[in-house]
């Protein structure tokens, strides 16, 4: 593993931890994970409620951008995968290969037919939020690169962003209960990333619709057991994804307070979480645990982050993503198609 470790200081030393530092080979190893799957339309799960015989079309007909990486949602977070790695390290794409690749994926023809698909009648919550939020990170990615290219890709996707916000802002206030699952339609999970867009893009009525529902649904609870998770498929974590959602609406005195009120033990110096074991990488919904590893990295050092007193949370997610990094490739595709997102938004947010 190509992944280096450089020491950071504090005047905490129990915020004293090795970061994992994402360098060129680690990011190609990553970046060959989705380049391979972005193209590969079967095995593939499409998800779809199917209306009539007219909706029996193979996966590139139905949404010719998002069709490999066995779903779209993965397809999605692959092209940001491969889009942030671009914009870090644009030296993996000397002969622009990779480049000439988007340009024949992401067209505004193309993103019609992936916006027709979302109108049909029978697909209005299609990947409701989940693969909505990885929809807006990836046009965050975009509309942040200085790139003539990017620009061009922004623009074909940004009508379905639009729709998509829209059916968000018009979800939220129907959503009695926030989703607590540690799978796709977790709903804190939805809400941070979709935060992050909202922000960059400076869609102020997006995001206070999203703060004003976080709010709604997350400020009165108490006592998130940890110790109840994970569930045997779970690739987030409940307790920490709303933990993290909260430190990014809350002032710090009141997420401060917010937090222990919610889970105090994080609050304990000596605070342990032990990585998730995958038994069987073969098997799709076992091998989510090398996901939850990850996943937990970005909320236990985004909590951190929020709080500089729980610095020893940053050696929990450490520990979490060393612990899965070495599994994501030479790896069955029920991991390899996705796995490595998640690996990367871990390495991006230590």
């Amino acid at each position: 593993m190509s992944c280096q470790s450089n020491s950071s200081t504090s005047t905490d030393a129990t915020d004293s931890v090795k970061a994992i530092t994402l360098d060129v080979q680690e990011a190609k190893r990553i970046l060959d994970l989705p380049l391979h799957c972005l193209i590969a339309e079967y095995p593939n799960k499409l998800g779809q409620v199917i209306g009539s015989e007219q909706d029996l079309k193979t996966p590139k007909q139905l949404r010719p951008i998002f069709y490999g990486c066995f779903d779209w949602h993965s397809s999605v977070h692959g092209y940001w995968s491969i889009v942030r790695i671009l914009k870090t390290f644009p030296e993996l794409d000397r002969d622009g290969k990779i480049r000439e690749l988007l340009k024949q994926h992401i067209t505004e023809t193309n993103a019609q037919v992936e916006l027709a698909f979302f109108q049909e009648k029978n697909n209005l919550g299609f990947e409701r939020t989940y693969g909505w939020a990885w929809l807006f990170k990836l046009q965050e990615e975009l509309v942040t690169w200085d790139d003539p290219d990017a620009k061009v890709w922004a623009a074909a996707l940004q009508p379905l962003v639009d729709v998509l916000v829209t059916r968000y802002e018009d979800y939220l206030p129907k959503l009695v209960y926030p989703i607590r699952s540690g799978q796709h339609d977790n709903s804190a999970f939805g809400f941070s990333l979709s935060l992050d867009y909202a922000r960059t893009v400076k869609n102020t009525k997006f995001e206070n619709v999203l703060i004003e529902h976080a709010s709604r649904l997350y400020t009165s609870d108490r006592n998130c057991d940890i110790a109840y998770e994970p569930s045997g498929s779970d690739f987030l974590s409940p307790c920490l994804e709303e933990a993290l959602v909260m430190s990014k609406i809350l002032p710090t005195e009141a997420y401060r307070k917010w937090l222990k009120d919610f889970m105090p033990a994080l609050f304990e110096t000596q605070f342990e979480l032990k990585p998730a074991i995958v038994k069987d990488r073969t098997d799709g919904k076992l091998v989510h645990l090398d996901g939850l590893n990850f996943s937990r990295a970005t909320c236990l050092n985004g909590i951190a982050q929020a709080l500089p007193e729980l610095g020893h949370l940053k050696k929990v997610g450490h520990e979490h993503l060393a612990f899965s990094l070495p599994n994501i490739s030479n790896d069955d595709y029920m991991g390899s198609h996705w796995l490595g997102t998640f690996a990367l938004y871990a390495l991006f947010h230590q």
